[in-house]
């Protein structure tokens, strides 16, 4: 059944309560799996906690809180001109090559795969308005998205992360703000994503999203879902556009 044809709740399954799942990423947060349980009934009772201000959230997916959904589309877009790849040689994201292909001498893993997924993770992106948010306090720009193969070779780079796994934003800074003060911003936001998003730093629990640790990402955040297997990472959980993101369905029930 597709997503807005039915009320949602515990014991419903099908690829409708996959959309709920991927549009809830980062509100606590599960597997997209099709399978509403208590994980997802979490999900839904900290949305509409957080984002509905319901005083006694049902954990319920009613017509209300559907219309909420697509609220909190339209309150937090994401600019996909700062999503696409600056190589100049690709479209945006990618061209889609070597699939099933590996860095060379390293293991057959999703940390190494070279394939140029077909635009950014649409769960990866769902989670980052949840950080918008929660962080009213900061104004947030995209510094990295999709880096191809291509634009990786220029730069020196190897890392897949940002064949669409990934995306990087930062903490526009205030007037007389140092790069220590962003350090501290920074590490609070990631603090706060593992408590409202159910995300880990690094990368040793798998189907867990992830965000680098501040050893590697000092003054940025980093989230991804390269932890998550194959089957939660096919193209049809990607997308180019505003409108491949939000996925706007009618509500018919």
């Amino acid at each position: 059944m597709q997503y807005g044809e039915r009320e949602l709740k515990r014991g419903c399954k099908g690829p409708d309560v996959v959309e709920l799942q991927i549009r809830l990423a980062g509100f606590r947060g599960t597997l997209p799996d099709g399978d509403f349980g208590p994980g997802t009934e979490r999900q839904v009772m900290s949305f509409q906690r957080d984002y509905m201000k319901l005083p006694a959230p049902t954990g319920i997916v009613g017509r209300a809180t559907m219309r909420a959904i697509d609220r909190f589309a339209n309150d937090y877009p994401i600019d996909f001109r700062a999503l696409k790849c600056p190589c100049r040689e690709c479209r945006g994201f990618g061209q889609g090559q070597f699939k099933r292909r590996y860095l060379a001498g390293k293991p057959k893993t999703e940390a190494f795969h070279r394939y140029e997924y077909p635009g950014v993770h649409r769960m990866v992106l769902w989670a980052v308005r949840a950080v918008f948010l929660y962080h009213p306090e900061h104004r947030f720009t995209i510094s990295s998205g999709y880096r191809c193969s291509v634009d990786n070779a220029k730069r020196g780079r190897a890392t897949t992360n940002h064949h669409g796994k990934a995306i990087d934003i930062n903490i526009v800074a205030k007037p007389g703000e140092t790069r220590r003060d962003d350090m501290i911003k920074c590490e609070a936001v990631r603090g706060r994503i593992v408590s409202t998003a159910d995300a880990q730093i690094g990368w040793s629990a798998v189907n867990r999203k992830a965000l680098e640790p501040s050893n590697i990402a000092p003054t940025w955040i980093h989230y991804d879902v390269r932890c998550y297997e194959a089957k939660y990472l096919k193209d049809e959980a990607f997308c180019r556009t505003l409108r491949g993101l939000n996925n706007r369905k009618s509500i018919r029930f």
